[in-house]
């Protein structure tokens, strides 16, 4: 008889302790769920917040509205998770104080490995205070070239040309090219064969550069035709050069070329191009 019992205390403890763990999962489901509820409405006090900067004296523009946004976010999240893990892992009898002390332990262990995330975390913070560059920025990071499409604590994404994201570490980031701060240069180099009247060039690439001030809004500057600026092999070189807004000094060097084209054709300019003769012994 007293087998029995003992058996069936054993099962009923058991039983017990399988609740109780399962009460702790469901507690630690809550706590989190709490702290997506409380990161979503963080988040959305971000963004109404940014979205009536306008109505404030010192104003922000929309990339840096948009980056600032990302850092808060991510600060944010950070923040929110570290609050739900302390009382997740105290349900299960592991103290945030012992944590800390065992981190003192470890300290020096911990603060090398941790250098680099705060290296990195440090470096995003500069970044964006000292403004060198935001969210929607044309840039090139050592190798890496693209648009900035994420800014966080760690790292900044940019999207290239091709289409690839880049992911790098903020430590990493040394000298920046922004391309789209201040006017950007056109640049155009026409050639014309040897053969060809020089001055009658120069006169169809003023009349294009005349055209192109009057009629494109993006040309801050010129066209400015410079003149010879090259004695090529079995060519010269006329260059024609612009200021334009950022990101449009591409557009504009292609549609000078386009119009060049169209114009040396009209006027029997001749483009000159690499020319092979080939002889007949026999002829």
């Amino acid at each position: 008889m007293q087998g029995v019992l003992q058996f069936l205390q054993d099962v009923f403890i058991k039983e017990n302790k399988e609740l109780n763990v399962l009460g702790k999962i469901a507690k630690i489901a809550i706590i989190f769920l709490l702290a997506r509820l409380g990161i979503r409405i963080v988040n959305a006090i971000i963004n109404n917040s940014l979205e009536k900067r306008k109505k404030f004296k010192f104003e922000i523009d929309e990339k840096k509205a948009n980056t600032l946004a990302t850092i808060l976010k991510n600060v944010n999240k950070y923040v929110f998770y570290f609050i739900a893990l302390v009382p997740s892992l105290e349900l299960f009898g592991i103290k945030a104080t012992s944590i800390l002390a065992t981190a003192g332990i470890g300290g020096l262990a911990i603060g090398i490995g941790a250098q680099g995330i705060v290296k990195d975390v440090l470096t995003g913070f500069f970044i964006l205070f000292e403004d060198q560059f935001s969210i929607g920025d044309y840039v090139k990071i050592g190798e890496y070239e693209g648009i900035v499409e994420e800014m966080g604590l760690r790292v900044t994404k940019i999207r290239g040309f091709s289409g690839e994201l880049y992911i790098i570490p903020n430590n990493k980031i040394d000298v920046v090219i922004n391309r789209v701060r201040g006017s950007m240069r056109a640049l155009v180099e026409v050639s014309i064969s040897y053969e060809e009247d020089i001055d009658k060039a120069l006169k169809v690439l003023e009349d294009i550069s005349l055209d192109l001030k009057n009629t494109e809004k993006a040309i801050l500057e010129g066209p400015t035709v410079l003149g010879v600026s090259k004695l090529g092999e079995y060519d010269i070189v006329l260059t024609v050069v612009a200021k334009t807004e950022p990101m449009e000094q591409w557009r504009i060097e292609r549609t000078i070329r386009k119009k060049v084209v169209e114009a040396f054709r009209e006027e029997n300019i001749d483009i000159p191009y690499p020319k092979r003769i080939v002889l007949n012994e026999n002829s």
